[in-house]
């Protein structure tokens, strides 16, 4: 009788406590490192799908305003999908929706893929983050740095560099090298004076020719004194071929994208992936988009992910879907792995998001790591992305950012230049946290 009494009640409860742990079981499999990016209702993850829909609202306004032709935004949390929408069309016409699976150029977003490659060759040994570039491209020997120029005629005298460049001095942009595009006058006119090309829009020329040349050139400051924005990626691209003995290409395809099942990202797009590749917008005379045809104002091309070329920018030379990029984030958020894959160690992935420049002046006070910007305290203050954060975007409009804290990768994506009306580049930043609801 007792036996009875006590069986009806306690069988019911160990029942119920084995039912939840099996949830709990199936829940942390679902969030674990190993699992593929699932799409999901935004409350799981802790979303609200009203204050979502306020992202909705915002993109739209922007295509029907004529502000942006198109636009994609995507939101992940605890390796759930809760927000992938694109808005607009992707021709003049407006009769090709723009789709998920549009395939944008990225831009300065290789940036952190070639960093990624980088730290893979770091942690089988193969160099030191403090060795000079040099011990590996010989070129960078002896590098001299500007004294004096004069801007009529582009004639400059040097010093020698106190110290060489080191591969952390190019992973955190403070070598002193510039940038071609997008650099200081005085780097521009000694660049273009000297034959190079833009090195993103770039397709003939190739990095064992242009890397070595580039070494020749001078450097803007002392290597280690300021955090200058320049072509360092494409010297680590290069870096990354000489110890590897692979071309930058097959590194990234073989190594990093079929491990994370980045299917749809190259430097150049194979005949069947043409079409997905979404043109490069400007604004005409009364700021509505139009499609860029030639080179822009920085002399840069937009058809290069069409062409079939040999060029491969580590620092500015892909193009991908913003699906495939939520992959590559998902892995750093998780510590080096995705889909069971490990590409990272999680202690080399926390050398890459700590800021590494100290009190070198940069933007919003943040901190700049191993290939990424570092949200610090005081930046996270402007639009809401948490200390510790790491970001960064592209030329041509894409900007993306982890925040390790809420556990969430968030993209916008376009391809146009300027964006000029709606600032939603920096609204999507303050809807995406304004719509967390835990």
């Amino acid at each position: 009788m007792h036996t009875d009494r006590f069986s009806r009640f306690i069988i019911p409860i160990v029942l119920c406590l084995f039912s939840i742990s099996c949830v709990n079981r199936t829940t942390k499999q679902e969030l674990s490192p190993s699992s593929k990016l699932v799409s999901a209702n935004p409350e799981s993850s802790g979303f609200s799908a009203e204050r979502l829909n306020r992202i909705d609202t915002l993109l739209q306004e922007a295509v029907d305003s004529a502000w942006v032709k198109n636009v994609t935004a995507y939101i992940s949390r605890h390796g759930r999908i809760v927000y992938h929408q694109s808005f607009g069309y992707t021709n003049e016409e407006n009769t090709v929706p723009l789709s998920d699976e549009s395939i944008f150029r990225i831009a300065s977003q290789t940036k952190a893929i070639t960093s990624v490659a980088v730290m893979m060759l770091f942690e089988e040994g193969k160099f030191l983050l403090g060795d000079p570039v040099s011990k590996y491209i010989p070129e960078f020997s002896n590098p001299g740095v500007i004294q004096t120029f004069n801007d009529k005629d582009t004639t400059f005298t040097t010093i020698p560099a106190v110290s060489e460049i080191t591969i952390r001095d190019l992973l955190t942009h403070t070598s002193g090298i510039g940038y071609l595009a997008i650099g200081s006058p005085m780097m521009k006119s000694i660049y273009y004076k000297n034959g190079f090309p833009a090195f993103f829009g770039s397709h003939e020329t190739s990095l064992d020719e242009l890397i070595p040349k580039l070494a020749k050139m001078p450097l803007e400051h002392q290597p280690g004194e300021k955090f200058t924005y320049g072509m360092n990626t494409d010297v680590l691209g290069y870096l990354v071929e000489v110890v590897s003995g692979k071309p930058l290409d097959e590194f990234f395809r073989t190594r990093i994208f079929e491990p994370l099942d980045m299917n749809d990202t190259y430097f150049y797009l194979p005949k069947e992936k043409k079409d997905q590749l979404v043109p490069v917008y400007t604004l005409n005379d009364i700021d509505h988009p139009i499609i860029l045809s030639g080179p822009d104002d920085n002399k840069i091309h937009t058809e290069y992910p069409l062409l079939d070329g040999t060029f491969f920018s580590g620092g500015a030379g892909l193009s991908a879907s913003i699906g495939d990029y939520g992959k590559f984030l998902q892995m750093m958020l998780n510590k080096g792995v995705y889909d069971g894959k490990r590409i990272l160690a999680r202690r080399t992935v926390e050398l890459m998001t700590t800021d590494q420049i100290g009190d070198l002046d940069f933007r919003n006070g943040n901190g700049f790591g191993l290939g990424f910007e570092v949200f610090s305290k005081k930046g996270e203050l402007i639009f809401g992305q948490t200390e510790g954060s790491f970001a960064w975007g592209g030329y041509w409009g894409t900007t993306y950012w982890a925040d390790p804290k809420e556990d969430l990768v968030a993209m916008i994506f376009v391809n146009q230049r300027p964006v000029k009306k709606g600032d939603i580049h920096n609204k999507f930043k303050v809807l995406v946290y304004q719509a967390l609801d835990d």
